[in-house]
């Protein structure tokens, strides 16, 4: 016979495993697997979302998807280790042929060592194949005319030619500016950024070719149509954490050139929108939409993840005492004035 206390005592033993097994079931779902706890950026005293500090952008990962990937969006764990390890091996410095200088040895680059976080396979994320999209027949022609100067048959980093002027070598031999969006793609060295943020302002200083980009956000409009800067117009707003900035207003410029990632140059059609979002304590994403409608077919997206460095930013002394291109301008007015036929 069950007396009323056992019934009590089965009850409260029913009701406990009930509850521990629906606290169980509670921190289950809580650590479901790709269910991330929501994460609060810091914020300045004046309240916005907080994005300063040196971040570093360098990675395996290329603009375009390399084309014998085909349809392939992201790379296994096992992949992307394979390419990580074949990156570090072919890394090892060597001699030179004999009877070559030399050039950079491994010291002066800082490539990256691991791909993207996600393992995607480019970091243009929005075109079906993962790379530029076609280029318009005016496009094509810029393209055509750059791969003549700068393609494989190219004499050094200044490219073909001709040298008539100062202004015929590259705005990045000259240490001028590699642009945007070329500013913010990593490339082979220096591939970091400082951000600082005052109230309605922030400013971005490149490692690179040390330039600073200052972003106002206190909603004014873009200068005049009619004005055209090398890095654009920048102009910012906050949509929640992320900072959203609109650049127009860019020069017809040539900002092609020895280890410039991105091929193209600026035209005053360019039109671009970025995003930076500070996803962790130690990542920003950087998000950029490139729309230029003079080199491509439509738009494309580019996600770049931008990685907290302790490390400092040192002086990128480029164009002081270059003499490179009194040189170069020298030796294009003797191959001028050389015998037609050669040396006797």
């Amino acid at each position: 016979m069950i007396t009323p206390r056992l019934a009590l005592r089965g009850c409260l033993a029913v009701m406990i495993l009930l509850a521990l097994l629906a606290s169980l079931a509670m921190a289950q779902a809580r650590k479901a697997p790709g269910t991330a706890e929501k994460w609060t950026p810091p914020h300045t005293p004046w309240g916005d979302p907080d994005l300063q500090g040196i971040w570093s952008n360098a990675t395996l990962t290329p603009i375009e998807r390399p084309k014998e990937l085909g349809e392939k969006h992201f790379l296994t764990s096992d992949q992307a280790a394979e390419l990580e390890e074949r990156a570090a091996q072919s890394r090892v410095d060597s001699p030179p042929p004999k009877g070559d200088p030399g050039t950079y040895n491994q010291f002066w680059f800082e490539r990256g060592t691991k791909v993207v976080p996600t393992k995607r396979t480019s970091l243009i994320v929005d075109t079906p194949d993962g790379r530029l999209p076609p280029l318009t027949p005016d496009g094509q022609r810029r393209d055509q005319e750059r791969f003549r100067r700068l393609g494989p048959d190219a004499v050094g980093s200044s490219g073909n030619g001709p040298f008539d002027s100062w202004e015929d070598i590259s705005v990045v031999t000259r240490c001028i500016t590699r642009g945007l969006p070329n500013a913010m793609i990593p490339g082979a060295y220096n591939n970091n950024l400082q951000i600082v943020q005052s109230p309605g302002f922030v400013a971005l200083f490149s490692e690179m070719m040390h330039e600073t980009r200052i972003i106002s956000l206190d909603g004014r409009s873009h200068i005049d149509a009619g004005i055209h800067q090398w890095m654009g117009d920048s102009r910012g707003r906050w949509e929640g954490n992320s900072l959203v900035v609109d650049v127009t207003n860019f020069r017809d410029n040539d900002v092609t050139g020895f280890g410039v990632p991105y091929r193209f140059s600026e035209t005053s059609h360019l039109h671009l929108v970025e995003r930076f979002t500070r996803v962790d304590a130690d990542t920003i994403n950087y998000e950029v939409t490139v729309d230029d409608p003079t080199t491509f077919t439509t738009p494309w997206t580019a996600s770049i993840p931008m990685v907290k460095s302790d490390g400092a930013i040192f002086e990128y002394a480029c164009h002081e005492a270059n003499y490179s291109i009194v040189d170069i301008l020298r030796a294009s007015r003797a191959q001028d004035n050389a015998p037609k036929d050669g040396p006797k």
